[in-house]
Formats: structure tokens, sequence, C-alpha cells
């Protein structure tokens, strides 16, 4: 399993990629094309997954037990 930094170089890489590819798409069909706007869209995409893997933080010990021991008491959730 690769860890988040590992995750966030990796698309990292692939958004300038897909800036590179946007740009030339652009440069050969024009600005106004709609080959150009599905190209920027996929960057669009790409960067707000990027965003969603930094906003996730690492889970914590505990997390970690009840992920593996769901029935443990000290991992039972109350509900009003």
């Amino acid at each position: 399993m690769t860890n988040i930094t590992e995750k966030t170089n990796n698309i990292q890489e692939q958004i300038q990629e897909e800036i590179e590819q946007a740009r030339a798409v652009c440069d050969v069909s024009g600005g106004n094309s709609g080959e150009c706007a599905a190209a920027w869209d996929a960057v669009e995409e790409l960067q707000a997954e990027a965003s969603h893997q930094r906003q996730s933080k690492p889970k914590n010990s505990l997390e970690k037990y009840c992920d593996a021991n769901p029935d443990a008491d000290e991992c039972r959730v109350y509900e009003d």
C-alpha cells in the first residue's frame, strides 16, 4: 500500500501531464473547442482528487484497532 505522500506526488505528476496535454489539444483544436474544454475538465477532476487526498487524515491507532476488531468494547458506538 502506498502512503499519502507517494499518492500526492503521483497525482501531481498526472496533473502536470494532463495540463501539457490540454495545452496541446487547445493549440490544435482551438481554445473554444469541445476537445479543449474536455481536456481542461480532466485537469480539474485530477486537481479535485488531489485536494480530496490532502484532506484525508490518517487513522489513529484506535481507529485501526476498531477496524480490525469492530466488536471490541472500546469500539462500541452508542446512538441517542
